[in-house]
């Protein structure tokens, strides 16, 4: 694996921000809107939002499967709490 291959968390808050900028999926958007009322700056809440998608992107590079909107929706739905965070590190 060379330095290109490696996916930093800046990367993935473009990503965040390219699907906020496309409103696909609605859920994170709406996830964005959610933790900024509830207290959460902008920077994490997209921190948080990277997070959820980062699990997806994982499980892709492990060739565990396709891209799992159902469960990167369902881990928008609890975040702040990250109860996923455990398995990652397994």
């Amino acid at each position: 694996m060379n330095d290109d291959d490696i996916l930093t968390s800046e990367n993935l808050i473009e990503i965040v921000e390219n699907q906020l900028t496309d409103n696909n999926p609605k859920k994170v958007k709406e996830t964005l809107m959610r933790l900024r009322m509830t207290g959460s700056t902008q920077e994490e809440a997209l921190e948080y939002i990277a997070c959820a998608l980062m699990v997806e992107i994982y499980d892709v590079a492990k060739g565990e499967g396709e891209f799992n909107l159902k469960r990167y929706e369902e881990h928008l739905d609890m975040l702040p709490e990250m109860p996923w965070q455990d398995d990652l590190e397994d």
